[in-house]
């Protein structure tokens, strides 16, 4: 049976104004003006959009132009995962650091100026803090972009972030709902199954979405992962079990109670396009209770827009998707874009050096006895996994060029798992020794616990060369080795210096 909708264009802007979408360039295209002015209410910004602050804006302010009360988003973590720094390597640390420090005076602190920072570009919704408890070591995705691995010690640093944040005016979306951290499975490319039961849900991956619910969160993402305990038909982002009946449920039924917008994590992820594909997804994520739909990562064109928009509205029409749960969702969107432009008056002071002293602190140290720094050209040996597509490939890591700063003349080469694999380890670790031959030796390593051609790699090396200084920049799991072995829980620029800083004597 068909529904009786109401007129065309106030169903069409509803079906845009839940979108999120993604475009090219660094300057907005034409189509994406004239759909803002259609109805359009969010846009999400990726790293191919950032050249730098002054020209990041510049297209804030010319999308503000069509529609000033646009919300604007962008996945800026810090750490790992950034879009300010895409170039260069962020200049705050990522979650893992500040849950390896535990000073949430300081999470909240660095959180704020993140959002100073963002809110100064035009930036309004961020799509952060990961809430993720990182309960399983071999997570191909979420590792440092958690705060830890306890649930406590994650909710009280989600809360600050969320604080910290939004007191400079811009809107967290904390992710990834009901929790992303128990999967060895990354959901970019295959749907995620967690196999948790209610108690272990409530007693662990639930924890910091209530305190981040409690510490006033505009926005929750849901994650792209089937949890049976909660529905073994549909991942959370499709499961009115998870969004209606877990997230929006009221306390007082077993619920969260959380009734601000709720926001789907990329449709074009596998998890949800190799299966349901993006149309049909997004139908079914507004009808189980999502708000606004995320997507353009991947698809960042005029017609996903169209085709997304249309679906939406044939739902409708079809009876598929209640005409009053989009016309709800779209409401949702427009309030907190009315809260981002009257928040936006907020500024904080500028506190430019807080990311570095917090990657300062988050070093960990470990030695067999008193090391010598490093006085003289070295070389740094970067063992480098695969990087997920959260975190992307456009961003260097590692330390070759905060060391190359300190000591002019260091050299670098990267050893990957496919030379690991066509020569073998103990041919590649001979051809190693010989470049670094006459020069102090330091090897970089992300996560050695999940690869073990890069955990076999290490320990030759070290065998052959005990005074090989190791850096890990990944998830410390692995036993220390080397005879310094310093934990930077991630691989922010910042994180980098302050290891670099510590190889050679300094702060």
């Amino acid at each position: 049976m068909v529904t009786p909708v109401r007129a065309t264009d106030t169903l069409t802007r509803d079906a845009l104004a839940v979108l999120q979408p993604g475009f090219t360039g660094t300057t907005a295209p034409d189509w994406l003006l004239h759909r803002l002015d259609q109805g359009l209410a969010a846009v999400g910004l990726f790293g191919r959009n950032v050249r730098d602050a002054d020209q990041l804006a510049a297209l804030c302010a010319q999308l503000k132009g069509v529609r000033g009360d646009l919300l604007i988003a962008v996945d800026e973590e810090g750490g790992d995962v950034t879009r300010l720094d895409v170039r260069g390597g962020s200049s705050f640390p990522g979650n893992l650091a500040l849950g390896a420090v535990d000073d949430t005076a300081l999470t909240r602190a660095v959180a704020r100026e993140l959002g100073r920072r963002l809110a100064d570009c035009g930036i309004t919704l961020n799509w952060a803090p990961s809430a993720d408890v990182n309960s399983n070591p071999d997570n191909p995705v979420i590792g440092v972009r958690s705060f830890g691995a306890d649930p406590q010690l994650v909710a009280r640093h989600t809360a600050a972030y969320v604080e910290g944040l939004q007191s400079a005016g811009v809107a967290a979306c904390t992710k990834h709902f009901p929790g992303h951290g128990d999967t060895a499975v990354d959901s970019h490319h295959d749907l995620p199954r967690i196999t948790a039961d209610l108690t272990t849900l409530q007693e662990r991956e639930l924890v910091p979405f209530r305190a981040a619910i409690a510490a006033g969160t505009k926005a929750v993402m849901s994650a792209h992962i089937l949890l049976p305990a909660l529905d073994g038909d549909h991942p959370a982002t499709l499961s009115p079990a998870a969004l209606h009946g877990l997230l929006r449920a009221p306390v007082t039924e077993g619920g969260l109670g959380f009734d601000g917008l709720i926001v789907t994590d990329g449709m074009e992820m596998r998890a949800i396009s190799a299966t349901y594909g993006i149309e049909r997804g997004s139908v079914r994520a507004l009808a189980a209770g999502a708000d606004a739909i995320c997507v353009g990562g991947g698809l960042a064109d005029e017609d996903t827009v169209l085709r997304l928009r249309d679906a939406l509205v044939r739902a409708v029409r079809d009876g598929e998707l209640a005409e009053q749960r989009l016309a709800d969702a779209a409401a949702r969107v427009r309030t907190l874009a009315r809260w981002t432009r009257s928040a936006g008056a907020a500024r904080t002071a500028p506190a430019p050096g807080i990311g570095l002293n917090a990657a300062r602190r988050a070093l960990r140290i470990t030695a067999d006895g008193p090391c010598t720094p490093l006085t003289g050209p070295a070389y740094v040996a970067a063992f480098t996994p695969l990087a997920n597509i959260a975190v992307g490939d456009d961003t260097p890591w590692g330390i070759a060029a905060e060391l190359t700063r300190l000591l002019p003349g260091t050299r670098t080469a990267t050893y990957g798992a496919p030379t690991a694999a066509t020569l073998g380890t103990r041919a590649l670790v001979d051809a190693l020794l010989t470049e670094a031959a006459g020069r102090p030796l330091v090897a970089v390593v992300r996560d050695a616990h999940r690869h073990p051609w890069m955990a076999d790699a290490l320990r030759t090396l070290t065998a052959a060369r005990p005074d090989t200084a190791v850096v890990e920049m990944g998830v410390p799991q692995s036993p220390p080795t080397g005879a310094v072995h310093i934990a930077t829980h991630g691989a922010a620029r910042v994180c980098a210096r302050a290891a670099a800083e510590a190889l050679t004597g300094g702060a």
